[in-house]
């Protein structure tokens, strides 16, 4: 087979009547398209175009040649926009942890369907480990330190841990460290150990606490919400309660390199993904 920008340069060259105008079209230079229709000619052994007074003609033999490029290239374009059209009618499918789904990201959310209402988002809530390529998604947001092999991460929320409790719990006696919430329930997961090994590592006695595993971390933050005891959260995801001083920060912590980080499967981003990932960048600066 002749090189593409050969056969591309070729059919221009017939379609728009001279090498100037199809090298404009193709954003190249008039001795490219020359070149290449020297190139196909030497390949098929044959002449294709002949000038005519100030136009280039082809010969019947690059009248066929001609034709069946047209037509290919047409079915080329065709197949491009259906699949780009396609892609665009797809929503954007992202995976994301249930805790950061429900209390930073979904608040956030009104923002950009009012500036991207043509994107749709179709949002999976889940701590499972997910194979984005394999499981057909465009991104995700993980918590971690920002390494997941054959992946690019890019930061976006810092993964301090703090202990928080109602207010109304303490009765305006603060602790002044998590040492001191031992008259209180404790509420962890065994689905985020993480959580309690911090808390192990800072001091907390478990022998001293009366303990509650809870499912999920977005059922411990609710029934914390509601004074029902002392728990390790992600500082991030409490920001809301703590400023209106319905939750008190007991203990606060910032472990290197922890955080909320975006993660995208190596390679091109289609555009959809891309402003989604403009905007979510743009709600970390505004944070």
């Amino acid at each position: 087979m002749p090189s593409l920008p050969a056969l591309r340069g070729f059919e221009a060259a017939v379609r728009a009547g001279s090498f100037s105008a199809a090298a404009r079209e193709l954003n190249v230079t008039h001795a490219a398209i020359a070149q290449h229709v020297r190139s196909l000619e030497a390949h098929l052994g044959q002449s294709l175009l002949v000038r005519d007074g100030r136009q280039m003609v082809p010969t019947d033999a690059g009248a066929r040649l001609a034709i069946d490029l047209q037509e290919g290239f047409s079915q080329i374009i065709k197949g491009v926009r259906d699949l780009s059209d396609d892609a665009d009618m797809q929503p954007l499918q992202i995976t994301v942890t249930p805790n950061f789904a429900e209390n930073w990201l979904m608040p956030r959310l009104m923002s950009f369907w009012a500036n991207h209402p043509d994107i749709r988002l179709s949002i999976n809530p889940s701590n499972t480990i997910i194979d984005l390529r394999r499981d057909g998604f465009d991104m995700g947001i993980r918590f971690g330190n920002g390494e997941w092999p054959g992946l690019d991460s890019t930061f976006l929320v810092q993964g301090d841990y703090c202990v928080v409790v109602h207010r109304d719990l303490i009765k305006g006696n603060t602790p002044t460290c998590m040492t001191q919430l031992t008259d209180v329930p404790w509420l962890f997961t065994s689905s985020a150990p993480d959580y309690k090994a911090w808390a192990v590592q800072s001091g907390l006695d478990t022998s001293k606490i009366v303990e509650h595993d809870i499912a999920t971390m977005s059922m411990i933050l609710s029934a914390v919400r509601s004074g029902a005891g002392a728990a390790v959260m992600i500082l991030a995801m409490v920001r809301e309660q703590v400023d209106s001083g319905n939750l008190v920060i007991i203990e606060q912590s910032a472990p290197s390199n922890l955080g909320y980080y975006l993660v995208t499967p190596k390679g091109v981003l289609p555009r959809k993904a891309k402003t989604f990932r403009k905007w979510l960048l743009s709600q970390k600066e505004a944070d």
